[in-house]
């Protein structure tokens, strides 16, 4: 999960960029939705990857416009299979 402060909650920058080169991913790293706060304060990303090293790169396209948190996360899924034998 990718957490995104817009610099000065100015979404305007972002969606420029987005516009005229698209999300700038590397290969490897997969985007599967976001979802922006209503004051556009944050953006919360929900990526795929098996490189943290992916996001980094990614990051760094967009570092000039945001500030970002990378929070680690597992599907509730997997979660449950893997608690399960615990209960």
């Amino acid at each position: 999960m990718v957490i995104e402060h817009f610099k000065n909650r100015d979404a305007v920058p972002i969606y420029r960029r987005f516009r005229e080169q698209g999300r700038m991913m590397p290969e490897g790293l997969n985007y599967v939705g976001s979802w922006v706060e209503a004051n556009f304060d944050r953006c919360f990303q929900l990526m795929e990857c098996d490189d943290l090293r992916l996001l980094q790169q990614w990051v760094l396209q967009w570092q000039d416009l945001g500030e970002f948190e990378i929070v680690p996360v597992v599907p509730s899924k997997e979660t449950m299979e893997t608690i399960t034998p615990l209960l």
